[in-house]
Formats: C-alpha cells, sequence, structure tokens
C-alpha cells in the first residue's frame, strides 16, 4: 500500500513552483505549427525576471512555432509532481537579449549562445501555472491565472 503525503496549501505549492523554477535545468516545451503540429521537445531554461528564458536553433520546430500563435505550455517535474505552465512565448536574438539574462543563462546553464546566429532565444512569459502531486492535490492546483499570482 502506498502511503501519500498529505496535500500541500497553496503557499506552499507556490513556494515549490518557485524552488524548481530556480533550482531544475529542464523543462518539457510545447508548441504547435499554424496547420496545429504538435511539437514536444525537452529544452534547458532559467528562471528570468519572472520568465522562463530557453534557447534553440531559430530553425527547430519550436523556435518557427512560436512564431504564428505565441502560445507555449512548460511542464517541470515527473508525473507524481506537476508544474504546469501555459504562457506567451517569443523570440529573441541574442544581440536583444540584456546582458543580465544572457549571463544568468550562461551562468546557471554553462552555456553561452550569444553571438551565435543559428541559435534564438525564447521567453516565455507565464499566463497560468498548475501544481499538483497527487489527485488529492487537483484541486486547488491553479496558482497563477492571466499572469497574476492567486496566492
Amino acid at each position: 500500500m502506498t502511503i501519500r503525503e498529505s496535500a500541500r496549501g497553496p503557499e506552499q505549492r507556490k513556494q515549490d513552483v518557485l524552488d524548481r523554477l530556480e533550482k531544475d535545468e529542464d523543462a518539457w516545451v510545447a508548441t504547435a505549427s499554424a496547420e496545429g503540429v504538435p511539437c514536444l521537445v525537452p529544452l534547458s531554461f532559467v528562471w528570468d525576471r519572472g520568465t522562463l528564458l530557453l534557447a534553440t536553433r531559430r530553425t527547430n520546430p519550436t523556435a518557427v512555432n512560436v512564431t504564428p500563435s505565441g502560445q507555449a505550455r512548460v511542464t517541470l517535474g515527473h508525473t507524481r509532481d506537476v508544474v504546469l505552465i501555459e504562457g506567451t512565448a517569443e523570440i529573441v536574438e541574442g544581440v536583444e537579449l540584456p546582458a543580465e539574462s544572457g549571463d544568468a543563462f550562461a551562468t546557471k546553464l554553462h552555456w553561452d549562445l550569444r553571438g551565435r546566429p543559428a541559435w534564438v532565444y525564447l521567453r516565455i512569459t507565464p499566463d497560468a501555472v498548475k501544481a499538483w502531486r497527487e489527485e488529492n492535490e487537483l484541486t486547488g492546483r491553479e496558482l497563477m491565472l492571466e499572469g497574476t499570482w492567486l496566492i
């Protein structure tokens, strides 16, 4: 028999999400083409001034898909500790990236893409954030709606 943890309160869930955003290095990123063809890829990220900053080759489907709709979904964690982020994505050229954002990306991930024209940064601004572990946390999983933390 599996012993389930007690459901976390909203404040603890938000803090756990913020901790993951600071400490985790990789996330699953989902986008869709203009024709509706889904694309799901793992990308490294840094939590930068309230946004996720990621990078990919400019010709990869993820970067191409950002242009038509600007919508993306990002997940952190595994199936028993999910953080689901829905947001608006934009492409940021390396030369347009603020120095402190580029420095944060390079420091955390040991990878500096500035000056490499084959690559672009993706900045995803969260519109909604949900977090849950088990069925007992499904109620109250919404932590952010319309870009505003509820807690």
